[in-house]
């Protein structure tokens, strides 16, 4: 049985045994964005004593100091922006061991111009502090997203052309601008410099993973919803159109993303090519908002036909009772504004659902999949055990 099978059952709940011999690491890995949801996941991943193309040696580069919820991952943690050239040459170009780079960040800006010239310039202070001294460097990993085939936040519904769903990567690009696309062309560009160098490309639709820090943490901002709810004493409504209540969604597992990327990294069948990455099931939301609801023992709301209801508006002003919540349950110490990310749940539940294809990574040799629900119920169980909501 692969790996890629076997893992399905979710790899990172191993852990390695502390009185394991030193292994000599036959692979090096430099995860960009450690703190992410992906990147938090490849962090568990690649180091256990199973995992295809290892033992592995994993550096991890994130712009805040190690958060407390990483310390016992086995990982060489590095602060860098890298945002900023100076410090990313400062901190990236001495690490000359590296085989395998895992590029899982991004940064947002007000405008996708925008975001196309400070996403492409991260990438480009990467690239330009590994490629010329990592003579080892093998694979690029890099991951991108569903924007890739609808676009841009700023251009949702306002496309003239749009592409049918199942989506498929061999679709042609829209003719809008995407940062996405800024990136691609970027890597394609400087793995070429490098004789033997392959890349692949990672294209994810919702992750459920774990990360506080992260600006797309839909798991985390839902539990923190529901925990206001229980708090107050309030009944779970449901802020998101009929068409995602309704609907079939899917979504992509942060640990089964993790796997895609190392199975790319590692297989030959899966060099320079760009793939989809999702659970392989798809779900409805108002059966999740049910497994919600049990989660925290709350009474389950229903769609709200002909109101308009929003995460943000519900959870206005909502600060002080999170404050009180964190006093009174000994939780981690955080800001809703941080844990509780209602733009980006109203942008999900607020809109019709789109869905790919994995056809393509079974085609080339990866068999990894997530029952959703499932999925769904042991982030929820993660975010609780860090101790971010009670």
């Amino acid at each position: 049985m692969s790996w890629w099978w076997a893992g399905a059952v979710g790899a990172a709940k191993k852990k390695l045994e502390e009185d394991e011999a030193p292994q000599k690491h036959e692979s090096v890995a430099l995860i960009i964005g450690v703190t992410g949801l992906v990147g938090n996941s490849l962090a568990e991943i690649l180091p256990l004593s199973d995992t295809p193309g290892g033992p592995w040696k994993v550096y991890g580069v994130a712009r805040r100091p190690r958060p407390s919820w990483s310390d016992d991952y086995p990982i060489n943690y590095i602060q860098c922006d890298v945002l900023n050239r100076d410090d990313t040459q400062a901190k990236l170009s001495t690490l000359t061991d590296i085989t395998h780079v895992f590029y899982a960040t991004w940064t947002n800006r007000p405008t996708e111009a925008e975001n196309c010239e400070a996403n492409g310039r991260m990438l480009q202070n990467v690239l330009d502090a590994v490629i010329p001294n990592c003579p080892n460097l093998k694979h690029i990993c890099m991951q991108t997203g569903r924007k890739h085939y609808v676009g841009p936040f700023e251009a949702f519904g306002k496309l003239e052309t749009q592409l049918e769903t199942p989506y498929t990567e061999d679709m042609p690009r829209l003719n809008y601008i995407n940062f996405y696309y800024t990136l691609e062309d970027i890597l394609c560009k400087e793995v070429e410099k490098k004789e033997g160098l392959t890349w692949s490309v990672h294209r994810p639709g919702t992750i459920f993973g774990f990360s506080p820090h992260s600006m797309m943490n839909l798991v985390g901002t839902l539990c923190a919803y529901a925990a206001i709810c229980k708090h107050e004493g309030k009944v779970l409504r449901f802020p998101g159109c009929k068409e995602a209540w309704d609907g079939y969604s899917d979504c992509s597992d942060a640990d089964l993303i993790a796997e895609h990327q190392i199975w790319a990294a590692v297989d030959p069948h899966a060099k320079n090519e760009a793939f989809n990455v999702n659970n392989g099931d798809v779900y409805k939301w108002k059966h999740l908002w049910k497994v919600l609801a049990e989660q925290f023992g709350v009474e389950c709301g229903e769609h709200e036909e002909g109101q308009t209801i929003t995460f943000e508006g519900l959870m206005k002003d909502k600060g002080g009772v999170w404050d009180e919540m964190v006093r009174e349950n000994g939780l981690t110490p955080t800001k809703l504004e941080d844990v509780g990310l209602w733009w980006f749940a109203d942008v999900i539940l607020g809109n019709k659902c789109f869905l790919d294809t994995m056809n393509k990574s079974k085609e080339h040799g990866f068999l990894g999949f997530r029952n959703s629900k499932k999925s769904f119920i042991s982030w929820i169980e993660k975010v609780k055990a860090n101790k971010i909501v009670p």
